[in-house]
């Protein structure tokens, strides 16, 4: 290690003018700091980062040297002083990591100031690099606490990541090379999703998921040799937040592992937000946690967040690159590049390939790819969805119908993805009056997660950041939407006579706060049950799309009869996963195209019908492999 670090440095010596000084050189994570007290020397010459990032096939960050900083509490006192009270100042919070002080502020062009006056003087006064952003028209709970929690565990984290950019310079090993994946969950079935990335120098984790419909067998595979011990992991991987992703992510650090994880900014957020809901949820329904939330702040200690397009090494032989998957916030395809030009393979991970009210769609251009895995949770020979506007003109229709004749509108949906895009469409619906304008009570963590949305402008399409951010119409945040944070007032809405609609979340019915408004309204043929999401197999909600009407549920512990008499109605169009068509089209626009495409996230018939249709439309080789085998790529 330390011959490595006297190679880098020796590096930046040649490329650096002897003229600026560099106090220090490290590696934090996957980037090699270069510290200074001369910032507006690289400032002022770009040309120095390049040729070092270049040289030393690195990501290379600089940064000011440690003693230039003040404290961050006299810092934020004297720049809310140089700032005026009318800039709206809502939130200052501190990167240690990179040395920026970011300013939140309702009118950032009176914090910059005229030709960048303020800006200016914040710098030269504090030593901290200010960077300005618009402040989210929704404060988000989630988003400070974690801000807040990274600042207390600053000194900590830096030790982390030193040990991680350690481990990452380990001497390579010789002799042959070789690539394998091992399917650990999420094979043949939705749920539960894990996969082992493994090459002779490295273990990388893809996805830690927890089938939460399944009362015996959530839990991947994590007892096989090949991902044991915990700590023989090099890095794990998630794509998006949704649980049956990465909902058992905090209990491997129960069980010894304490290496990075990589994901989004969104994804670090929002799965914090899910975690701690899955263990309140879990408590609820008097069933043992698989860990705690001391286990969650491991999670949010140990993330090291990438952006869209960012290229990182993640283990010696591998470097990692998100690209948007369009499914929820901050969802990625996880491309890796393996050895120097030796390998690509690409994860979907849950993939939408079409542009929707809230993001773009997947990405479909890569430098090299030779294998794809690819979702196939609507991958059956009949799986095709209707369009997004198709999808907006039902929905109209069963509200109108609905309210028409006096009725309560339940939509179970999940807190991240399909509720903001349902409250997009109500929003349009009501404010052009095609429908009746009635109350929209959200329940559950939609608030929450809809303020995360707001949190990153950045990862919505552009047509939704101009409308919020230039045009200053934010459809979030329309009088029609009523926020339920009481039992009381879920009582109270449930015994109202005059006609809502209601998002609640549970969105497979398998518990949460959607089951409480259902056993009121449940025998209320006035009234609709409208699906608009995924409903995996042994649910209650696929029950319910099934046609059962008997149905038994528990209240505090004991069982419940319920006659279901209300309307029940799937509107497909809404969902984040691609439909069979969509899921060829994306292949068909692959660029490059791969050599291999291995199939998972769907239930067995449509694995393997996919896999079937692809082989033959496409002529390359595809496979449905069944959890716990193991695949060689190379």
């Amino acid at each position: 290690m330390d011959k490595v670090l006297e190679e880098i440095r020796e590096q930046v010596r040649k490329i650096v003018p002897p003229e600026i000084s560099i106090t220090s050189i490290d590696f934090e994570g996957p980037v090699v700091v270069v510290y200074t007290k001369d910032m507006e020397a690289f400032a002022s010459n770009n040309e120095i980062v390049k040729q070092l990032a270049q040289a030393l096939r690195r990501r290379v960050a600089i940064r000011p040297d440690p003693t230039m900083l003040a404290d961050p509490e006299s810092v934020e006192q004297r720049i809310r002083q140089i700032i005026p009270p009318e800039a709206q100042v809502t939130d200052i919070y501190f990167e240690h990591d990179t040395g920026e002080v970011t300013i939140e502020a309702g009118a950032p062009g009176l914090v910059i100031g005229k030709h960048g006056a303020l800006l200016n003087e914040i710098k030269k006064e504090v030593g901290w690099a200010p960077k300005v952003v618009r402040a989210p028209p929704i404060p988000s709970k989630t988003v400070s606490e974690i801000r807040y929690y990274l600042r207390h565990i600053q000194d900590q984290r830096k030790e982390f990541l030193k040990k991680v950019g350690r481990r990452l310079m380990r001497t390579r090993l010789e002799g042959d090379t070789w690539i394998r994946i091992t399917a650990l969950g999420g094979f043949r079935e939705v749920g539960r999703s894990a996969i082992l990335l493994s090459t002779k120098e490295s273990k990388i984790l893809i996805d830690c998921g927890v089938d939460v419909s399944d009362p015996n067998n959530g839990s991947p595979y994590f007892n096989v040799p090949e991902i044991q011990p915990l700590e023989s992991v090099d890095c794990v991987v998630i794509t998006h937040a949704h649980l049956d992703h990465c909902g058992l992510l905090p209990a491997l650090y129960k069980y010894g592992y304490d290496g990075p994880i990589y994901c989004t900014p969104p994804t670090r957020d929002l799965m914090s937000l899910l975690q701690l809901d899955y263990i309140k949820v879990s408590f609820g329904e008097g069933k043992k946690s698989p860990y705690d939330s001391s286990h969650i702040r491991d999670v949010v200690a140990h993330c090291i967040p990438l952006k869209y397009g960012e290229t990182t090494d993640i283990a010696p032989d591998v470097r990692l690159t998100f690209q948007n998957a369009g499914h929820i916030l901050g969802s990625a395809v996880s491309h890796f590049h393996i050895g120097d030009g030796l390998y690509n393979i690409a994860f979907t991970g849950d993939m939408k390939f079409e542009r929707t009210w809230l993001f773009n769609a997947t990405v479909n251009k890569f430098p090299r790819l030779e294998t794809l895995v690819i979702e196939s949770t609507y991958g059956g020979h009949h799986d095709m969805q209707p369009s997004r506007a198709e999808a907006a003109n039902q929905l109209k229709e069963i509200v109108e119908r609905t309210l028409s004749r006096g009725g309560k509108v339940l939509i179970p949906v999940f807190a991240v993805g399909r509720s903001q895009e349902v409250m997009l469409v109500l929003e349009e619906l009501m404010r052009t009056s095609k429908v009746p304008t009635v109350p929209v009570y959200l329940d559950g963590m939609i608030w929450e997660a809809t303020a995360i949305h707001t949190a990153y402008p950045e990862y919505l399409n552009s047509q939704l950041r101009t409308q919020i951010f230039q045009m200053g119409q934010n459809p979030f945040l329309s009088d029609i939407f009523k926020r339920v944070d009481s039992n009381e007032m879920r009582e109270k809405i449930s015994d109202d006579p005059d006609p809502c609609i209601v998002l609640a979340t549970g969105g497979m019915m398998n518990g949460g706060p959607v089951i409480e408004y259902f056993k009121t309204w449940a025998d209320d043929p006035r009234s609709s049950l409208v699906f608009v999401g995924y409903q995996a197999e042994g649910t209650l909600g696929r029950k319910i799309q099934k046609g059962w009407t008997d149905l038994t549920l528990t209240e505090r512990g004991k069982p419940i009869n319920l006659q279901l008499k209300m309307a029940v109605e799937t509107v497909d169009g809404f969902s984040g996963h691609s439909d069979r068509r969509q899921l060829i089209n994306y292949i068909s626009s692959l660029e490059p195209k791969p050599e291999r495409i291995i199939v998972c996230h769907g239930e067995e018939h449509k694995c393997i019908d996919l896999a079937s249709a692809l082989y033959k439309k496409f002529n390359v080789e595809t496979r449905a492999p069944m959890n716990l085998e193991t695949v060689r790529l190379k």
